[in-house]
């Protein structure tokens, strides 16, 4: 625990950093804005060097499972798996502008459960780009969707989201336990959300599209890298299965197929590596240091004290409070921070399950009212920027008001059933 004089300082220096990665003000990269905080909590003697470094080490298993998603999506992207992938969308639309989201919208569901949320915004992002050129479409109708159901779908299973690992940790339920609790309010949550989506997006849609193009052949390292990626998710269930963590059989799945993919076309590995948003990394290591800072500040004591005694007055209110108030806070604070203080402060409050089950609802679902409020967002925030496609927060925000409430209401009510 640090001074109370030392709280304040360590509240506005993790304030202006978050807002900093919110805002991104003179367009600087967010991680420039998280490491800023992290170093000066640092440099200004708010927080040890010793406790940062350990605040550090705590994210090696979310390092190693986004650097083997980013790997996989980098070489598919090279070897043309995803032009591959925007001409069967396509051409399987039929010249309807509806079917093509309503398959979009599928697919993403589908990869968010099975390779996370996090997948979803990295190599589905890309794909759907391919499409929507390929169709002669508006893209940002279709490229919404991978942002929205990256969160909407990120807790059909624990592996859906590395955010499920972090509130849980050590205590993460058995599968056929997770199902029991999640497979409604996610079925729920996953509806709602394309409802939503499809009354916001409706517009947009009303436009044809193209119904055929010309058909291509996917090349070797495109198939090694779809082998990859299919591998990747029979890997990851079977981790999730042994309560294995996910970072490195990730990490592993990415190298090798990088690796088999350039000794076969005798390439050197330094194109493949430099298309990597390596700025990523030390974004999510500058969150970790600044949650210990504010950890070390009382606000995690506090916060279990506060779930311990109001989950005794009445469980179910404790839920939908901590629920939806999680999710709020999860955009003002990004979600994998917001997830670490609230995983610290069940594992020492002893709340019911319910209480945290409808934590975890509001840290995967809450973020789809701001554009930064995940880090699978901002993920697909960067793979945007490569595609020279810009996304304002206002923008977000005007979709993000009429499909996160609604969805996240009803997740939390069928959690309740």
């Amino acid at each position: 625990m640090i001074a109370a004089s030392a709280a304040a300082p360590t509240w506005i220096i993790a304030g202006v950093s978050t807002a900093g990665v919110i805002v991104r003000p003179w367009r600087l990269p967010e991680a420039v804005w998280a490491v800023g905080g992290a170093v000066l909590l640092v440099a200004s003697g708010l927080l040890p060097w010793h406790q940062a470094l350990l605040a550090i080490g705590k994210g090696t298993d979310v390092y190693l499972f986004l650097l083997g998603m980013m790997l996989l999506s980098e070489v598919a992207r090279r070897e043309g798996l995803f032009d591959w992938l925007a001409v069967f969308a396509v051409r399987h639309s039929r010249g309807s502008a509806t079917r093509l989201f309503l398959l979009v919208y599928g697919v993403g569901t589908i990869v968010t459960a099975f390779l996370s949320n996090d997948a979803t915004a990295v190599v589905l992002t890309p794909a759907v780009f391919a499409a929507t050129r390929a169709a002669k479409a508006d893209p940002l109708p279709y490229l919404f969707i991978c942002a929205f159901i990256a969160n909407a779908a990120s807790f059909i299973l624990p592996i859906s989201n590395p955010a499920n690992l972090v509130l849980y940790g050590n205590h993460m339920p058995a599968l056929m336990a997770w199902l029991a609790d999640f497979l409604l309010p996610a079925t729920v949550c996953v509806l709602v959300t394309l409802g939503t989506l499809l009354l916001v997006e409706w517009r947009g849609l009303r436009a044809p599209i193209a119904a055929e193009i010309p058909h291509a052949e996917l090349p070797f390292g495109g198939k090694v890298a779809a082998a990859g990626i299919l591998a990747t998710a029979v890997v990851l269930l079977a981790a999730s299965g042994a309560d294995v963590p996910l970072g490195l059989p990730t990490a592993l799945s990415g190298v090798v197929t990088t690796a088999v993919v350039l000794a076969a076309k005798r390439e050197a590995p330094w194109e493949t590596l430099r298309g990597v948003s390596w700025l990523v990394l030390p974004l999510v290591a500058g969150l970790f240091v600044l949650v210990q800072g504010l950890a070390a500040t009382g606000v995690v004591a506090g916060i279990a004290d506060l779930l311990h005694h109001a989950s005794e007055v009445s469980t179910a209110s404790t839920a939908w409070g901590a629920g939806v108030l999680l999710a709020l806070l999860c955009n003002v604070m990004n979600n994998l921070p917001a997830g670490l203080i609230a995983g610290s402060a069940v594992a020492a409050a002893h709340v019911p399950r319910v209480v945290t089950n409808a934590l975890l609802v509001g840290v995967d679902l809450g973020p789809n009212l701001s554009i930064t409020g995940s880090l699978a967002t901002i993920l697909w925030l960067t793979a945007l920027r490569r595609e020279g496609e810009e996304v304002s927060f206002t923008k977000f925000l005007l979709r993000g008001a009429i499909v996160m409430p609604p969805a996240l209401l009803a997740a939390l009510a069928s959690l309740m059933v």
